[in-house]
């Protein structure tokens, strides 16, 4: 499969399908295969465009230079001489096609947000307690029970009512290197994102599943208020990993902002 090469890494890449190009950004210690359901059921009608991010997945990372995810993304695009996209993002991923299209809006047609990351909100404080597992795991007993400790999370519990989509997160988690919780991720800081969200000009949809906890809800709250014109959609009886939780309707949704029939 086809890499970039960038300083400080080989970023790999998946590439398919035919018509307007869709740029689909994973969550953290995630890839690219999170989106195969978007990819089977859209790439007829759409160009999927699916990387795995520095240190993520296939892509190496060198801890000892910055990069910017945001950067990353924009040097694909030029090297795959495309100059406008669709760009979809997953929780972390949501907060990347934030600082994406806040620094190049001229290469963002419209913005999906499923389930995103937003500063300012904090986590509330039993996801806060069990995401605060994982480094010290990984400091005291290694990537494994970094790994058991960051599947055990709250946002993927109802992710794992379904032994399919918990299998596939599984497989992706383990093949995490675990480098952002060993903490040596240089990945250059864009500054307060939340404030400069009424900045943005172009049809927004903000996604949230209906069972996710408490922090990601507010966060989809805020961000629909905050977006000009955004529109907030809540999926039903889904959670944090909406897209694999429900593909159904994240396809649907999807179709509507390709085709244009949701222009905002």
């Amino acid at each position: 499969m086809p890499t970039l090469a960038l300083d400080g890494t080989d970023l790999y890449y998946e590439d398919d399908g035919a018509g307007a190009p869709v740029l689909l950004v994973h969550g953290m210690g995630l890839d690219a295969r999170m989106w195969t359901d978007q990819v089977e059921a859209l790439d007829s009608e759409c160009r999927m465009i699916r990387p795995d991010l520095r240190g993520f997945g296939r892509s190496p990372r060198d801890p000892l230079i910055p990069y910017s995810h945001a950067d990353d993304l924009v040097a694909l695009l030029d090297h795959l001489g495309i100059d406008e996209v669709v760009l979809v993002g997953l929780s972390m991923g949501g907060m990347i096609a934030l600082e994406l299209v806040l620094a190049h809006p001229d290469r963002i047609r419209s913005l999906v947000l499923l389930d995103s990351v937003v500063d300012e909100v904090p986590f509330d404080p039993d996801i806060a307690a069990d995401y605060g597992k994982v480094r010290p795991a990984m400091a005291s007993e290694g990537i494994a029970a970094a790994r058991r400790n960051f599947l055990a999370c709250g946002w993927f519990g109802p992710a794992r009512r379904d032994p399919s989509v918990a299998a596939r997160l599984h497989a992706m988690v383990d093949a995490y290197s675990g480098s952002d919780w060993a903490g040596d991720d240089p990945h250059t800081e864009s500054g307060p994102v939340y404030q400069r969200l009424g900045e943005l000009d172009l049809p927004t949809t903000v996604v949230v599943g209906e069972l996710d906890v408490p922090s990601f809800l507010e966060m989809a709250r805020l961000m629909s208020q905050q977006i000009p014109y955004a529109r907030h959609v809540v999926i039903p009886d889904a959670g944090h990993m909406v897209n694999m939780e429900a593909p159904e309707a994240v396809n649907a949704l999807l179709h509507e902002v390709v085709s244009g029939s949701f222009d905002g």
